[in-house]
C-alpha cells in the first residue's frame, strides 16, 4: 500500500472522464441478452450489481458492431439504432451505482459462424478459424472494408446517443481487428496488407463519431501466443505507430482463438502475470489498463502502486464477487473467483453463464434493487460485509453434518441470515473434495476458497467441531430446528473380479491418505477428477496409465477447463492413455482391459486408482428417519444427495436450501413439502427421486 492509502483507490482520468478507482469491470460475454442482442433485465441489473460494488468503470461485453460480425447467440449488438433504448438503459443502471459505462465495440471475423449469426464469417483473409468451428470465411473486398469501418463508428455514435462514457475498441484476442494486424490472419497484397490501415480507420471512425465527452481506447493482445502469430516485440511496434493522438487509453490482454488460454488463463498460472507487459506501454504516454487473472487485492495493489498499469481490468473477479473493489480498498475479505473457468465454457451453450462460487451472478434481477445512490457514491444498504439481502433472523438452530463445500457454504448462509450453526466434522480438518483437488497442479486456487469459509465462519461465529462423528448418540445430544446433511459420499467401485485388493482405491481416498508419488500407477476412470490426477502425478514423474470408457479426456468439464491438462497428457511420453476402454478383471500386477471388442492383459504396476463417481452414505440418513425429525426437516446436500457431482452444484443447492429455511424460520412453521429443495426428505421423511452418482 502506498502513502495516502491504496493506489488502486485513487481516481484516474481517462480523456474526457474520471474514474473514482483503478478497477475496471472488463468486457466479459455472458448470454445475457436477447437473441437480437437487445439488453434485458438480467443485464442491466448484473450490470448495476457490479457498479455498486465498487468498480469505477463497468465495461458491457464486446458488442457486434455488424449483424455478420455476432460470435455468440446472446451477445450484446451495437449494430443498429434500435439497440440504443437498451444500452441507455444500461447507462442509467450503471451511473445509478455511480459507475461509468462503458461498451467494448467488436466484429468476430473469421471467428464468427454462419450458424451463430446467419451469414457467411467475412475476414481479411480466407483462414478458418478452427476452435470456433471452422467455417470457411470469405475475404472482404476492399469497398467492404471501408464499410467494416464505418460499422464501428456507427456503433459508436449509437453508443454515445444511449449515454456511454468510454467506448473500447477491441483489437484483441483474434477479432476482426486483431486480424488485420496478424501476420498468420492477413495474408492480403492490396492497401490492407499493411497491419495498421484497418486499425487506423476504424479508431478515426471511432473517434469522429464518439464526440469530445466519450473516452476512447483499444484493447490489445500483448502477443497472440502461437507460433506463426504476433509476438510481443511486433505487437508493441504495430501499437507505438498507431493513431494513438486519438486514443484516450490502452487496455492490455493477450491471447487468441488459438492460444485461449492467454485471454482466459487457468487456475495454475500466476496472477497478473500480463502486467509486466502492459508496464512497456506506458512509455507510449497514454493511461494502460491490464488484465490477466488480477483475482486478488493484493495483486491488483502491486500492478497500480509499481507503475505497471494505470488500471486494472477484472472480469471473472466480479463475476464472483461483484463487491471485490469495495472490499479490497477497506481491506476485507471477498469471495475468491478459483479461474476455475466454468462461466466461459457455459457460452457455448446460449445460456445465461453462471459460476461456481457465486449462485447469484445473473440472477440480480431477482432481487429488489436499492434506491439509486447517485454517482460517485455507493448505497449506505451496501456497506454491511456480504452485501446479499438478509432475512431477519427468526427462529432456528441448525446442525450441519459435514464440513466439505457443501456444508461450509449452507453453513455460512444460514448464519448471515442469524441462525445459530453448529458444524461437525469427522475429518480433523475441513474442505471436503475441495481440500483434496486443492493438493492438485491444476487447482491451487480451491486453497483459497476454504480460507475464504474459514474467515467467513470465524466471523459469523459458527462452531465448527472437527474429529466429531456424527452417530446417533452425538445427534441425540444437538436440539436442532433443523439437520443438515453435507456428509459426502463414498467411490463407487465397479463389480470385477480383483476390486477387492488392497492396491485397488477410489482415487479420492488415496488423495485423502497423502502417500508419495508411486513411480507407477493406473488411473481407472478419464472423467474430470482422474484426469487432474493423472496430470499431477504424471508432472511429479510417475509412470501413468490412464484409461477409462471415456470418448474423450474429461468430457464432463469444457475446453478452457482442461486447455493445459489435456495437451499436457496427450505429448507426455510417461502416459500411456486408452479411452472407450474398461477393465474386465484385476491382478495385483496385470489388469484385463477390453477396448474395442478385443480383450488384454496389461502389466499395471503400482496402486490402481478408481475414479467412477460417488455414491451417497445412507447410513445416518436412516438413522435420522428412524428418530424424532427436527421440525424443520432434515436437508441432504451435495454428494450426500442428488446436488453434489460440482462445486457449482453445492453452492446452488446451498443457497437453495438456506433460503428454504429463511422462508420456515420467518412463518415460524414447519416446512411443507413445496419448500424443500431438491435433494432434501420431506416433512413425512420420504425422500425425493434422486438420480445416480456424479462424477
Amino acid at each position: 500500500m502506498s502513502e495516502g492509502g491504496p493506489a488502486v483507490g485513487r481516481p484516474l482520468a481517462l480523456g474526457p472522464v474520471r474514474l473514482r478507482n483503478r478497477f475496471v469491470a472488463a468486457p466479459m460475454e455472458r448470454n445475457y441478452c436477447e437473441l437480437d442482442g437487445t439488453v434485458t433485465d438480467r443485464y442491466t441489473a448484473y450490470l448495476a450489481r457490479r457498479a455498486r460494488g465498487g468498480a469505477a468503470l463497468v465495461f458491457a461485453e464486446a458488442a457486434y458492431v455488424r449483424a455478420d460480425g455476432k460470435g455468440r447467440l446472446r451477445q450484446l449488438g451495437a449494430d443498429t439504432d434500435a439497440r440504443v433504448p437498451g444500452l441507455a438503459r444500461l447507462a442509467s443502471a450503471v451511473h445509478d451505482g455511480g459507475a461509468l459505462l462503458g461498451v467494448e465495440l467488436n466484429h468476430g471475423g473469421r471467428t464468427a459462424q454462419s450458424a451463430v449469426s446467419g451469414f457467411q464469417p467475412v475476414a481479411p483473409s480466407p483462414v478458418p478459424c478452427l476452435p470456433a468451428g471452422g467455417e470457411p470465411p470469405r475475404e472482404a473486398p476492399a469497398a467492404e472494408v471501408y464499410e467494416l469501418a464505418a460499422a464501428y463508428g456507427e456503433a459508436a455514435r449509437r453508443c454515445r446517443e444511449a449515454g456511454v462514457d468510454v467506448i473500447s475498441i477491441h483489437g484483441a484476442h483474434g477479432y476482426l481487428v486483431h486480424q488485420f494486424l496478424s501476420p498468420a490472419f492477413n495474408l492480403r497484397t492490396d492497401e490492407f496488407a499493411d497491419p495498421l490501415r484497418f486499425l487506423g480507420l476504424v479508431v478515426e471512425a471511432v473517434r469522429e463519431q464518439a464526440g469530445p465527452g466519450v473516452a476512447v481506447g483499444l484493447r490489445l493482445s500483448a502477443h497472440e501466443g502461437f507460433e506463426g502469430g504476433l509476438t510481443a516485440e511486433r505487437t508493441f511496434e504495430l501499437v507505438s505507430r498507431a493513431r494513438l493522438d486519438l486514443l484516450d487509453f490502452l487496455d492490455v490482454s493477450a491471447g487468441s482463438y488459438e492460444a485461449g488460454q492467454w485471454s482466459i488463463q487457468p487456475a495454475e498460472w500466476e496472477p497478473g502475470l500480463l502486467a509486466p507487459y502492459a508496464g512497456r506501454y506506458r512509455e507510449l504516454g497514454l493511461p494502460v489498463g491490464v488484465a490477466g487473472r488480477i483475482n486478488t487485492a493484493e495483486s491488483a495493489e502491486a500492478i497500480v502502486a509499481g507503475g505497471l498499469a494505470d488500471f486494472v481490468s477484472l472480469a471473472r473477479a466480479l463475476h464472483a464477487d461483484p463487491d471485490f473493489p469495495r472490499h479490497a480498498l477497506a481491506g476485507r475479505g471477498y469471495r475468491p473467483c478459483i479461474a476455475c473457468n466454468y462461466c466461459i465454457d457455459r457460452l457455448g451453450s446460449g445460456e445465461p453463464i453462471p459460476c461456481t462460487v457465486n449462485p447469484g451472478a445473473g440472477r440480480e434481477h431477482l432481487i429488489p434493487a436499492p434506491a439509486p445512490a447517485g454517482r460517485g457514491a455507493v448505497p449506505d444498504a451496501l456497506a454491511k460485509h456480504g452485501a446479499a439481502p438478509v432475512t431477519p433472523a427468526g427462529p432456528g438452530a441448525v446442525l450441519v453434518v459435514g464440513a466439505g463445500p457443501a456444508g461450509l457454504e449452507v453453513a455460512r448462509l444460514l448464519a448471515e441470515q442469524g441462525r445459530r450453526v453448529q458444524v461437525l466434522e469427522r475429518e480433523e480438518h475441513v474442505g471436503g473434495l475441495v481440500a483434496l483437488a486443492g493438493r492438485l497442479r491444476a487447482y491451487p486456487e480451491h486453497r483459497r476458497l476454504l480460507r475464504w469459509w474459514a474467515a467467513e465462519l470465524d466471523r459469523l461465529g459458527v462452531s465448527v467441531r472437527t474429529g466429531t462423528t456424527a452417530t446417533r448418540e452425538e445427534l441425540a445430544r444437538h436440539e436442532a430446528d433443523a439437520i443438515v446433511l453435507a456428509t459426502g459420499g463414498t467411490g463407487r467401485l465397479p463389480d470385477v473380479p480383483g476390486v477387492g485388493l488392497p492396491h485397488v482405491l477410489d482415487v479420492r481416498d488415496w488423495l485423502a491418505l497423502g502417500q508419495d508419488v508411486p513411480s507407477s500407477c493406473v488411473i481407472w476412470g478419464a472423467d474430470r477428477e482422474g484426469v487432474a490426477v493423472a496430470d499431477h502425478l504424471a508432472a511429479e514423474g510417475a509412470e501413468v496409465l490412464l484409461l477409462g470408457p471415456q470418448p474423450a479426456l474429461a468430457p464432463d468439464v469444457g475446453r478452457r477447463a482442461k486447455i493445459l491438462m489435456v495437451p499436457r497428457l496427450m505429448e507426455n511420453p510417461k502416459v500411456r492413455i486408452l479411452l472407450e476402454s474398461t477393465v474386465s478383471a484385476i491382478e495385483p500386477d496385470r489388469l484385463l482391459v477390453r477396448s474395442g471388442g478385443q480383450a488384454e492383459w496389461l502389466p499395471a504396476p503400482g496402486p490402481l486408482l478408481v475414479s467412477h463417481g460417488v455414491v451417497p452414505r445412507p447410513g445416518l440418513l436412516a438413522d435420522l428417519l428412524a428418530d424424532r425429525r427436527p421440525r424443520l426437516g432434515v436437508h441432504v446436500l451435495g454428494d450426500a444427495g442428488d446436488n453434489g457431482g460440482s462445486l457449482h452444484g453445492c453452492f446452488a443447492a446451498a443457497a437453495e436450501v438456506a433460503d428454504a429455511l429463511a422462508r420456515a424460520c420467518t412463518r415460524g412453521q414447519a416446512l411443507t413439502p413445496d419448500d424443500t429443495p431438491r435433494g432434501g426428505l420431506r416433512p413425512d421423511g420420504s425422500s425425493p427421486e434422486r438420480g445416480g452418482p456424479r462424477s
